[in-house]
Formats: structure tokens, C-alpha cells, sequence
């Protein structure tokens, strides 16, 4: 019975039923050479006056094509010995046609098949459900596999090609090979039962993928992209819940990260009721000063999560000290945060215009989240495109100090580097924080390796569009446990661990041991947001903490539920 679906295989594969025809043509052929050789050799046997049997002549036969020649039998005359060299050439070289074809096609290939079917398989298997489909690997989808791969959240790449499959199965990533315009792909992979489908190819190759997915089930969620903003509305009618503009929101947050302007809290991050923000110590009192002597639990009850410094991020304790180029990672509701804004946002407001460089889709959408704000910029494009301002824009290239200095590079009070060149960014991130030591530089890299060399030529701030388009997809799985707030820094929600059950806050030293902070106590529908250190913990309760990839283990390492 197991043979059977080999057979099947052979008869419903077109290719391995061409061969079969061939093969069947070549054993015609093999056959008929052997009946003439056979026949030729009773001839020539009778002529010297030999007489052997039909099944004699046609093992001769075989001997001598096969080059054995076990020497039993030979002619004597030169007309016979001049016909087994034409057997034993014409013998060779069929042999050497006949016996390579039937192993490769029929043995090695369709190991080799075999051997690739389980790197890339077909489909998925029948109870495979909660898992993401992804329709290629690109930087986004490589930085959101990490995040799944992390959280233990399973998902399969669907890749057409069967090259392109090995390569992505030898880098590690899960693949299935199918079509992506094939409804059976979609059944193969369990799409009825996936938590997510995701596609970030092109607009069209998007709309067909959404409604490929929608023919075999209306309920499960997919999220496309969008380069174009006449695309939302027909990617929404072939099926995407989610139309996503990566351009856009790059830009739109790093508008939001425009903090030298003023010392107020801007929000990054929400779950539930915890309120995330940044804040910066630029011009505050909280310049040169520990968190310890701070006490901002005292003036506004926040929590000081972290300190952004540079790109680095450094877990909150007593000792921090708060740098003038330090950037605070709060937790509060909406009120706490309001009380802080209350208390510093008089300390620094600045009218002085933000400088973006490069009027690409990301410059635009900063561009217009500031002219929303009613604040001041102007922008740098060499080639500018439809939509700029004329008064605000300012044509030539960034690299030229005069360019620059007529955008306003010395009074400027932020440089936000939006060009899609890595590279470029690297040399104007030097370049501006030559000419300006003090200014506010935010910069794009579109790789997440060029984030950690931006920040050593002199970004203040910088924002990976994968590790951006990766954080939004991940959070769209909707899950209640994580929230994933930048590059290795998440808050998560679960049980009160046994081991901390009846022991308060400051008893059980999470904090100190763990680098974990406790945002937020969870019991029934009431949030205690930022609670009291000396009360106990109820059992029956859920946590709420934010931690790095490092605090998280120590924290499951110390209180394994």
C-alpha cells in the first residue's frame, strides 16, 4: 500500500509521464536490437557450422553489449568476430543512454524531490492553527519573524519558487511551497484557521493575494501595504481588514519624536489603561540628576521605565542619571501624565523650525504631521515631487553647505535624515552634527543593521522601518499578554506569579533583580496603574510590566509561573 502513492505520483506528475513514454520508446528500441542481434547471430553460427540454442543467442547477446564477454562462446571467422564488435559498440553506447536516464529520472531525481518536499513542504498539517502566513520575506517580515520566533508564535512563508524555498529553508525560516494567486495554497496552508495573513508585496500582487485568501475564508484577518494611497480602497474591497502605509507612519512617527521642541510627554504606546510616553530632559530641571533624587513618583506618581540615551536604552534604577541628552520612557494613565506635562512642559518650547531633509513618501509624511501641529519646517529635496510647499521646501543637495544653511541648518532647533539611502543618512547624520554639536538629529535607516552606525555618526534618534513595520504587525495579532514598544523593549501582561502571590512591590524587589518594572496591577476590570510598592499582591491578579529582552528572562527565570 505504500508504493501506491508513488505510482500516483508517477502517472499525475506530466513531466514523470513524458519520461515514462521515453523510457518505454528506449526499452522498444533495446528490444528490437536484441531480437536482430539474436537472429544475425544464428546466422553467422550456422555459417561456421555452430549450432546453439535461441535462448543461447540471446545471452550472447546480452553478454556482449553488456561488455562482460565471459568468453563461452566466440566466433572464429572474421565476418563473426567483426559483428560482436558491432554488438559490443552498439551495445555500449545504448547502455550508456538507457541505464544513466532510468537512474536519474527514476531513482535520484525523485529522491532529490523527496529530500526538497520535506525542506519545502506542500502544506501544513491538518491541526495547524493560530499561525501567521506571510507571503515572502523582505526586511519587514524578517525583523517580524524574530518577534514571532521570540514570542513562540508559529508561521510559514509561502514561497513559489522551489529555489527561492530551499535558500529561505537553509537560512532557518519555515516555508511551504504553493502559488500565491492559488486558492489551494491558502487551504494547504490552513488559512481558515490562521490568526494572521500577512502580504507587504506589490499593491497588485496584494489585492490578489487578499482576494485569493477571502475565497476560502471571510473571518481570518489580513493586513496588506499600500505604496500608493489610491490602492486603500480597492486593497479594502478585495479583503485586507488592515491597509498599511509604512512610508507614512515612519514618518508620522518620527514627527512624534520631535521632543527638543518642548519638555511635555508624547505618547508611543498604550496597553489598556497604561499610557507609555517619552519625554525629554532637554532645559528641565532633571538635568544632572538622579531618578532617586528626582522622585517623580512623589511629584506626579509616573513610572521612569527607561532612559533613552543616544539609541540606548538603559533599564530605570535609583542611580540613573538623567543627561541632557537623555530621553525618559514613562508609564502612567492619562491623568499621571498629565500631572507631569503640568510640571515640566514649561521648561522648553522652542519657535524654531525642524529642518527635514529628503521629500520622499517618509519626508512628506513628516512634513505633513508637523504642518498639522502648526509647526515650522522647511525640507531638502533634489528633485522635489508634487505636494511639497513651495514656501517650505528648499531645492539642491543636503550635502552642500549652502544648501543647508539656506534651509536654516543654524537655527534650527531638529534635523529629521528621511532619504532612503542608508549610506546617505550615515553621511548627513556626520555631516549635520558637524555643523550643528547641539541640534536634535532623528534619522531613517532602512535596515535594521545601519540603526546601531547611525547612532555612532550622531543620530539622536533613529527608527528602522523594518523594526517599525514589524512592530505594527505583530501588535495587529492582538494579543493580550504583549505589546511590543520598540527594538527589545515590550510590556507584557500575565498572572501573578505563585511565587509573589500575598508579598508586595517592594518585598519582592522585582525591579532590583530583575530590571522588570511593574506598570500595573490587574484585578477583574480594575486597573491599579503604577500601584503602591506596600501593597500586597493578590493572587488572583495580573501583572503588567516592561522590560527589555534581558529583564524578561531574569524575570521568568526568578518567578517561572
Amino acid at each position: 500500500m505504500k508504493s501506491l502513492p508513488v505510482a500516483l505520483s508517477f502517472l499525475t506528475n506530466p513531466g514523470r509521464r513524458r519520461n515514462l513514454l521515453v523510457l518505454a520508446r528506449l526499452l522498444v528500441v533495446f528490444a528490437l536490437l536484441v531480437l536482430v542481434f539474436s537472429v544475425a547471430f544464428h546466422v553467422l553460427m550456422v555459417m561456421e557450422g555452430q549450432q546453439h540454442s535461441w535462448v543461447t543467442g540471446v545471452y550472447w547477446v546480452m553478454v556482449v553489449m553488456s561488455t562482460l564477454g565471459f568468453g563461452d562462446i566466440t566466433f572464429h571467422s572474421d565476418p563473426g568476430r567483426i559483428f560482436s564488435v558491432v554488438v559490443l559498440l552498439s551495445g555500449t553506447v545504448f547502455m550508456l543512454v538507457l541505464m544513466p536516464f532510468m537512474f536519474i529520472q527514476f531513482f535520484y531525481v525523485p529522491w532529490m524531490e523527496a529530500q526538497a518536499a520535506a525542506r519545502a513542504p506542500r502544506s501544513l498539517p491538518a491541526k495547524a492553527s493560530g499561525h501567521v502566513i506571510l507571503t515572502g520575506v523582505d526586511a519587514v517580515e524578517a525583523a517580524l519573524i524574530r518577534l514571532l520566533d521570540r514570542s513562540q508564535h508559529s508561521y510559514v512563508v509561502l514561497i513559489s519558487d522551489l529555489t527561492e524555498a530551499l535558500r529561505l529553508h537553509d537560512d532557518g525560516y519555515r516555508v511551504m511551497l504553493g502559488d500565491l494567486d492559488d486558492p489551494e495554497t491558502y487551504r494547504r496552508a490552513r488559512g481558515d484557521r490562521a490568526a494572521l495573513v500577512v502580504t507587504t508585496r506589490s499593491d497588485t500582487t496584494n489585492t490578489n493575494v487578499a482576494f485569493t485568501v477571502r475565497e476560502i475564508c471571510e473571518s481570518v484577518p489580513i493586513v496588506a501595504t499600500a505604496a500608493s494611497n489610491a490602492s486603500i480602497d480597492i486593497l479594502q474591497l478585495a479583503g485586507c481588514n488592515q491597509v498599511l502605509q509604512f512610508s507614512e507612519m515612519l514618518g508620522q512617527a518620527l514627527a512624534r519624536r520631535i521632543l527638543g521642541r518642548d519638555a511635555k510627554t508624547h505618547v508611543v504606546g498604550q496597553f489598556d489603561e497604561v499610557l507609555i510616553a517619552e519625554a525629554t530632559a532637554l532645559h528641565t530641571p532633571l538635568v544632572g540628576r538622579t531618578l532617586q533624587e528626582i522622585r517623580l513618583r512623589d511629584h506626579a506618581n509616573v513610572n521612569v521605565v527607561g532612559v533613552w540615551d543616544r539609541g540606548r536604552f538603559q533599564i530605570a534604577g535609583p542611580n540613573t542619571m538623567v543627561r541632557a541628552s537623555s530621553v525618559l520612557v514613562l508609564a502612567g494613565s492619562r491623568k499621571q501624565l498629565d500631572v507631569y506635562d503640568e510640571l515640566f512642559c514649561i521648561y522648553e518650547a522652542s519657535d524654531k523650525p525642524v529642518l527635514i531633509i529628503g521629500g520622499g513618501r517618509v519626508g512628506r509624511a513628516v512634513a505633513e504631521t508637523l504642518r498639522q501641529q502648526q509647526i515650522d519646517y522647511r525640507i531638502v529635496e533634489r528633485h522635489p515631487e508634487p505636494g511639497l510647499d513651495p514656501a517650505k521646501l528648499v531645492c539642491g543637495d543636503a550635502a552642500e553647505l549652502e544648501v543647508l544653511e539656506k534651509a536654516g541648518i543654524r537655527d534650527s532647533s531638529t534635523v529629521v535624515i528621511t532619504t532612503h539611502d542608508d549610506d546617505m543618512n550615515v553621511y548627513l547624520t556626520i555631516y549635520c552634527r558637524r555643523l550643528r554639536p547641539d541640534v536634535h538629529i532623528l534619522g531613517r535607516a532602512n535596515l535594521e543593521r545601519n540603526v546601531s552606525t547611525l547612532h555612532r555618526a550622531g543620530a539622536d534618534f533613529v527608527m528602522s522601518y523594518a523594526t517599525m513595520g514589524a512592530n505594527v504587525l505583530f501588535n495587529l495579532l492582538k494579543r493580550a499578554d504583549i505589546l511590543v514598544l520598540a527594538e527589545g523593549l515590550d510590556a507584557f501582561r500575565i498572572p501573578v506569579p505563585p511565587a509573589l502571590a500575598g508579598r508586595t512591590l517592594a518585598e519582592s524587589a522585582i525591579r532590583e533583580s530583575t530590571g522588570c518594572n511593574v506598570v500595573a496591577v490587574v484585578q477583574g476590570a480594575q486597573f491599579d496603574v503604577n500601584p503602591d510598592a506596600s501593597a500586597a499582591l493578590p493572587a488572583d491578579a495580573e501583572l503588567v510590566l516592561i522590560g527589555d529582552i534581558e529583564s524578561e528572562a531574569r524575570f521568568f527565570a526568578q518567578f517561572s509561573l
